[in-house]
């Protein structure tokens, strides 16, 4: 009894850290959508508008951890001279 207690223990485990792995990867890969949308955003105001903001370490971390509102703070930073110039 004390084995087939302990398989069913581990197979409830398996099965919450399936469904928990599946709902971590649900939210990563719109994370993942937002920070490549943030850098294409950058990518593309600064190569329309001729912003010439520089693609250095923090405008890169920025916009991956901030995405599209990272990138809009980042264009507007370096607009208003702030900071990015």
């Amino acid at each position: 009894m004390d084995s087939m207690m302990i398989e069913l223990i581990i197979i409830f485990l398996a099965i919450i850290a399936v469904i928990a792995a599946y709902f971590i990867l649900k939210k990563v890969s719109h994370l993942i959508i937002n920070t490549i949308l943030g850098l294409i955003l950058l990518a593309v105001s600064n190569f329309a508008f001729n912003l010439g903001i520089g693609y250095t370490v923090a405008v890169i971390l920025v916009c991956a951890f901030g995405g599209i509102p990272g990138a809009i703070l980042v264009i507007l930073l370096h607009h208003f001279g702030v900071a990015f110039t």
